[in-house]
């Protein structure tokens, strides 16, 4: 699980984000100053940074020389929008830039993109008896390739990175098809039918009343 931390001085915005990343399978943390923000990546390892410019006791410039000999990559939030501003903070080594107000959406996306183009995105997800190629987007079980459709494929990913997890089907649908979820269970209940199937894994997806579905391991 990739590690983030938030350095964010506004706590309803620091923990807005750490919800939503948290919600996409990240494990989040957050330092509401810059102090704070200078002991954690002192003492810790993250796989990101979200970083904000204007902190109290630390600003975010002078972090991003604490963040530089690790290589960990940093995304800015700031306010400060002009062009100008905009220019300084990538040229001081910030691999990114995101503007006050945003979409949670698009800081997301911005993330898994850095991820991916730092490696830092898991190539390859494991859960039982099934090994999954995020690159590839090929399933395996017990080394014979399962054929699955593009949403049967999402599905899967969204189920295993929070396996454990009571997901709730309108969380599912919309992730997994990217609509706005209008109450009709038939095409996610249908495709869980199929997974379910094709894996032989009626005794790890279960069926949770009145919320959702969860891969459950064996105890």
């Amino acid at each position: 699980m990739q590690r983030i931390l938030i350095v964010e001085d506004e706590e309803a915005i620091a923990n807005l984000i750490k919800v939503n990343l948290t919600a996409e399978g990240y494990c989040c943390i957050c330092a509401y100053d810059g102090e704070a923000g200078a002991d954690y990546i002192e003492k810790e390892t993250f796989d990101l940074i979200l970083l904000d410019i204007m902190l109290p006791e630390i600003n975010g410039y002078e972090l991003l020389e604490y963040v530089k000999p690790l290589g960990t990559p940093v995304i800015f939030i700031t306010a400060k929008g002009s062009v100008d501003e905009r220019i300084t903070g990538l040229k001081l080594g910030a691999d990114d830039y995101i503007v006050k107000p945003f979409q949670v959406g698009e800081l997301i996306a911005r993330a898994e993109a850095l991820l991916r183009r730092y490696g830092k995105i898991n190539r390859k997800l494991t859960f039982a008896d099934v090994e999954i190629d995020m690159v590839s987007r090929t399933v395996r079980k017990n080394g014979v390739t399962v054929d699955l459709t593009v949403k049967e494929f999402d599905l899967l990913v969204e189920l295993v990175q929070n396996k454990n997890v009571a997901l709730y089907r309108d969380r599912l649908y919309e992730k997994v098809w990217g609509e706005v979820f209008m109450g009709d269970t038939r095409t996610l209940d249908s495709h869980i039918q199929r997974l379910r199937r094709k894996l032989n894994w009626e005794k790890y997806i279960k069926t949770v009343f009145r919320v959702g579905y969860r891969l459950e391991e064996e105890q």
